[in-house]
């Protein structure tokens, strides 16, 4: 196999190289434009994030001083923690293309250490950030002289009218399923009722599926593949037992104010309206962590640092958008390598 520093192979790579650079140029005017702040916070952290399905890159800092203790820290899975500080410290508006470490993760769409655009917005809302969804893919889309997006086989159209479904409704839509109705309550969701609703459905089940198993199943078997088919999909809405960083809906506590952005059946963004609670964010980071312990054997950290700043977090929206897969979408590209400079050694 050609390395990826070959020059014929760097050849073939640049058109989309290219491409990456005025993507990267013509958001970074969008959000100037806008009075984001550009910012850069560490990778290495105390705790590296506290999703139970995403895992990280553990490191130890040995200090030069032998009466000074050796550390651990980790790897950075996404900049949250610290950006929220900076929300907490008084910073209305404030970006970050960041370098970002997940492990395990490697295919096609997926690498270990990969860019991500994050974003947050001080007094605002999540609505708030599908209008700059809406704003910036269609900045990217417009430099790199781009004007339908294709992937897998599917094409989208990122200057049409966007979709915005709620999962409720693409469950209903896709694969016949009421979602709500599998979660009388909504903490803790009945796994039976699902399990019954996706057997109904013709999926495959197993009697030790959690109700998150299957959601995730039914997700990507049946409803992920038409999201953003022709035009972007704004998924939004989803169970508060399923967004453990973000506020519930005012109007239904059974939904949290989160979406996730669609392009090609490919997720692009996550979003939420921010939960600033210290006390309930703390119980669902502990709920997460036995999770990831049950099912994994690990347990990150919980950064305290971060949830005394909650205290003094406004009211905020933030995002994170994988900006490797924009770069995809608009070069054309089947594979996050032929986007990416130089891919980690041996992936």
């Amino acid at each position: 196999m050609t390395p990826w520093w070959h020059p014929a192979a760097m050849a073939a790579r640049r058109p989309r190289l290219a491409v990456r650079t005025r993507v990267r140029a013509a958001l970074d005017g969008w959000f100037a434009d806008r009075d984001f702040l550009a910012v850069e916070t560490p990778a290495l952290q105390l705790s590296p994030g506290m999703e139970p399905h995403i895992h990280a890159f553990r490191t130890r800092y040995d200090p030069a001083d032998p009466a000074r203790p050796a550390q651990d820290l980790w790897l950075h899975t996404s900049p949250e923690f610290a950006m929220k500080k900076l929300l907490a410290a008084g910073l209305p508006r404030i970006v970050q293309f960041a370098r970002v470490f997940r492990n395990g993760e490697a295919t096609a769409r997926h690498h270990p250490e990969f860019t991500m655009l994050e974003w947050y917005r001080a007094d605002a809302g999540y609505a708030d950030l599908v209008d700059d969804c809406v704003g910036l893919v269609r900045a990217a889309a417009a430099a790199s002289g781009c004007d339908r997006f294709t992937f897998a086989g599917v094409a989208c159209d990122p200057f049409a009218a966007w979709e915005v479904l709620t999962v409720a409704d693409a469950f209903g839509r896709f694969a016949g399923i009421d979602l709500l109705a599998t979660a009388p309550d909504p903490r803790a969701p009945d796994a039976a009722l699902l399990r019954a609703a996706a057997a109904a459905a013709g999926l495959h089940t197993a009697a030790d599926d959690s109700w998150e198993d299957l959601f995730f199943r039914i997700m990507l078997d049946r409803i992920e593949p038409h999201l953003g088919a022709g035009r972007p999909t704004v998924l939004t809405d989803y169970p508060v037992s399923l967004a453990a960083l973000a506020r519930p809906k005012p109007d239904d506590p059974r939904l949290a104010e989160r979406f996730e952005l669609y392009a090609c059946g490919l997720e692009l963004a996550n979003a939420f309206g921010e939960l600033t609670d210290p006390a309930v964010q703390r119980a669902r980071f502990e709920a997460d962590m036995d999770l990831k312990a049950r099912l994994y054997g690990v347990r990150h950290p919980i950064d305290a640092d971060f949830l005394a700043a909650l205290a003094l977090m406004p009211p905020s929206a933030g995002i994170a958008l994988g900006f490797d897969r924009l770069v995809m979408l608009c070069a054309g590209a089947e594979d996050i390598r032929d986007v990416l400079w130089a891919p980690v050694a041996g992936i």
